[in-house]
Order: C-alpha cells, then structure tokens, then sequence
C-alpha cells in the first residue's frame, strides 16, 4: 500500500506532537484562575493523563517498526484503546462545572489530533502478511 510507506514516520510525528501536547496548557479555568495540563491539575482533580495517552502512545509508534503481525495487531489494539482515552479526556477536562466553563487551550486540540493520527497510522502498517498455503493436495 501506498500510506504504509509513511507509516513510521508519522508514528514518530504523532508521539512528539502528542509529547509537547501533553506540556501545554488543555484548559484555562477562571474560577480557579490557572491552567490545566495532562500532567497537572488542581490537586489532581482530574489525575495526569498525560502519562497514559504517552505510554500507550508510545508502544504504538514503537510497533510500527517491528516488522511482526502480532506487533500490526497490537498497535490496532493498542491505539483505539488510546483515542477512546484521549476522546474521554478531552470530555471530561472541557466539561462545565458548577456555572464554569473552562476555556480550551490549543493543547487539548493537538492531544486530541496526535492519537488519532497514530490510530489512524494503525490502520495501515507497513509490511505483508503472508499467504495462506494449501496443504490438503
């Protein structure tokens, strides 16, 4: 396939923009007057996302360069486990609260963008599976 090519390399891509996502600002509370990241909240009301959506972002990209099925699998499996996080965490950090609406940062967008690119370089990666043989003649 033609995306499989780039597979890798926009593996790579993913995991350093959803890094540097990770350090910057999701949301802006006025209530409490502070910003909110992946890696700290308020008395870690909301825990540190970050550290989860990196790890498992991070076995992704790195099974896009092992060259076994099982690996392929993994990272289908792996990823869409880590957009569904990343889906609920970008509901639950810029949900109303008590008349608040906190306003969102460029962060949660890229957060957001970065596990959906690895999910998407899931779907298409590199290398073939091999064909079944027939050993019943």
């Amino acid at each position: 396939m033609y995306m499989s090519k780039y597979a890798p390399g926009l593996a790579l891509l993913a995991i350093a923009t959803l890094s540097i996502a990770c350090f910057l600002p999701w949301t802006w509370h006025e209530d409490l007057n502070m910003y909110f990241t992946g890696f700290q909240s308020k008395e870690n009301i909301y825990g540190k996302p970050g550290k989860f959506l990196l790890i498992m972002g991070g076995l992704t990209a790195l099974s896009a360069w092992v060259p076994r099925v099982w690996a392929k699998r993994a990272a289908l499996l792996i990823s869409s486990l880590n957009a569904a996080y990343a889906l609920k965490t970008y509901l639950v950090f810029s949900a109303c609260y008590l008349g608040y609406c906190p306003v969102k940062q460029v962060g949660i967008y890229l957060m957001l963008t970065a596990t959906f690119l690895l999910l998407f370089v899931s779907l298409f990666p590199k290398g073939r599976l091999p064909l079944p043989t027939d050993k019943s003649v």
